[in-house]
């Protein structure tokens, strides 16, 4: 899931995705490259997701076509931080839980909290 650095902040990676398969009954796993976005709550609450953390990934960097598309003015280096399978780093919780959520390209949705600590 994630890592504590030198500096006390935390960092979560991605490795993929598992979505369970009521039609086949067996659980498939996707790749970051089939993963749409992934979103954290750096200090989850247990009653709403706060989306604080947004990343989007996927195999030929689709998103990079939205922002094309969209003419859109970014900075390359803030485009570069929301395309990664790697979080920002951010505080400990004050909850002491972060929530994790995967969206695939099929639409499937995942929400993971973790208990973490200072």
């Amino acid at each position: 899931m994630g890592s504590a650095r030198a500096d006390g902040k935390l960092q979560v990676e991605l490795h993929g995705l598992d979505v369970y398969d009521p039609t086949t009954g067996e659980i498939r796993s996707d790749t970051t490259d089939e993963i749409a976005c992934w979103f954290i709550d750096t200090d989850y609450n247990e009653e709403s997701f706060f989306v604080r953390h947004a990343y989007f990934t996927g195999a030929d960097e689709p998103y990079k076509k939205l922002q094309r598309a969209l003419k859109a003015e970014m900075d390359e280096a803030a485009w570069a931080s929301l395309y990664s399978t790697v979080s920002r780093p951010f505080d400990a919780p004050s909850t002491g839980k972060i929530a994790v959520k995967v969206i695939n390209h099929y639409g499937d949705e995942v929400l993971k909290v973790y208990e973490v600590s200072a």
